[in-house]
């Protein structure tokens, strides 16, 4: 089955928001066998959208639209379709009720408006908006299958998992499984992995092998297909494990985790306590760990040490140190990172100075970041970073090294 996924609003064409549904349908799909071919994006016209629905249907076989089925003029998504296909539109009595108890429970008038939210195209399998309103549609009308999504992510994607997803999976009417796993890596560059998966990624049929880079990080979607899950699930493992022989360095995780939610798990399956020294981040490590459940059991603290003064009269960092070699230097990362350690009374102490830029910063080239991570009873080790991005880009990057190195510390002492 092929699919086009068609985004409904003016907005999108605009540039107000960004058309990230197509993203996460696009990444569904991939998983259970259905091709996306085309994304297009059309604006509140009702003459436009029916151009569009023309075109997908020479090229597709399920169309998915987002948006456009809100209560108010500009939304005519489901009403266009009706016509195209030439059904009609009723009333689901459990969508309104859903919408009347809706406005009961938060104490706002419903004007006659909303009920135009309850509208489905007649016939269709009704997808439940437990997030939001407008419920979703499902409908089968050779030669295609046609699914309403809500516009707004936080609706969208429930439904979608819920409801839409096991829809489509059971119209494919597929005996075979898929299974999928995404591996994630940090320290590699895509054209480096691909270099040094080429073969398999070159041989692959099934499972498949797809990599991806984004924020500074690299992916890899495996997928295999077989009658049994059982089967698919051990056709992915024996092409990941030919794949950790090879680059297992810079792998951390899979599927949706992040650096910073392994760096957490990490530090309290070792039972680990972290204090923070941050000049060019800001707070932003400390942001990101204690935006993770449980991370009062391994944050001991932390201080913004913006400024030299700062560094100096609370951390301790030796005039000297800094007169000599700077801010932006080795031993005032290994200074920064052992007296964190020790005001906080910590097992491991981090810390983070450098030149984020836009330009030079103490004769320092901008991208010029040094780590420092201190642990009790051990030599402190440092890191040398040299990034090329924006100010705030080079200061998300240095976070994700920091758990970077921090991984590796942490996995290199089990070993």
């Amino acid at each position: 089955m092929n699919a086009e996924i068609i985004a409904v609003g003016s907005e999108l064409l605009l540039g107000q928001i960004v058309n990230s549904n197509a993203r996460f349908l696009s990444e569904q799909l991939a998983e259970i066998g259905v091709n996306v071919y085309f994304h297009t994006v059309v604006g509140d016209n009702p003459d436009r959208l029916k151009t569009a629905i023309e075109v997908a249907e020479s090229r597709a076989q399920l169309i998915i639209f987002t948006g456009g089925l809100g209560p108010t003029k500009d939304d005519l998504t489901k009403e266009t379709i009706a016509k195209h296909i030439n059904t009609t539109l009723e009333k689901d009595e459990d969508a309104l009720t859903y919408i009347k108890d809706y406005f009961k429970r938060a104490q706002r008038e419903m004007t006659p408006n909303n009920e135009k939210q309850a509208l489905v195209l007649q016939g269709s399998e009704v997808l439940k908006n437990e997030q939001g309103m407008a419920p979703g549609m499902f409908l089968v009308k050779s030669p295609c299958h046609y699914m309403l999504l809500p516009g707004p992510p936080s609706e969208m994607i429930p439904m979608f998992k819920k409801y839409g997803r096991p829809a489509i999976e059971k119209a494919l009417g597929r005996q075979e499984t898929i299974a999928s796993r995404v591996l994630r890596f940090f320290g590699i560059g895509e054209a480096e992995l691909e270099t040094e998966l080429m073969d398999l990624i070159e041989a692959q049929s099934n499972p498949t092998v797809a990599p991806l880079a984004s924020d500074g990080e690299v992916t890899l979607r495996l997928t295999a297909k077989d009658a049994s899950k059982e089967t698919a699930e051990k056709m992915i493992e024996k092409v990941e494990d030919e794949i950790l022989k090879r680059v297992r360095p810079y792998f951390y995780g899979y599927d949706d985790t992040t650096l910073m939610e392994e760096t957490s798990k990490a530090l309290k399956e070792n039972e680990l306590t972290i204090a923070c020294a941050e000049s060019l981040t800001g707070g932003l490590f400390q942001s990101q760990l204690t935006s993770i459940s449980g991370a009062g059991s391994i944050l001991k603290g932390g201080i913004v040490c913006y400024s030299p003064e700062v560094k100096k009269q609370i951390l301790d960092v030796s005039k000297n140190t800094i007169a000599i070699h700077g801010t932006v230097s080795e031993p005032c990362a290994k200074e920064l990172a052992e007296n964190v350690r020790e005001k906080f009374d910590s097992d491991i102490g981090i810390s983070f100075t450098g030149a984020a830029g836009p330009g030079p910063h103490e004769g320092k080239d901008e991208g010029t970041i040094w780590i420092g991570i201190a642990r009790k009873d051990q030599k402190t080790k440092t890191f040398l970073l040299n990034l090329a991005g924006t100010r705030n880009g080079n200061r998300a990057r240095t976070v994700k090294y920091g758990c970077h190195f921090l991984l590796k510390e942490l996995k290199s002492g089990d070993e």
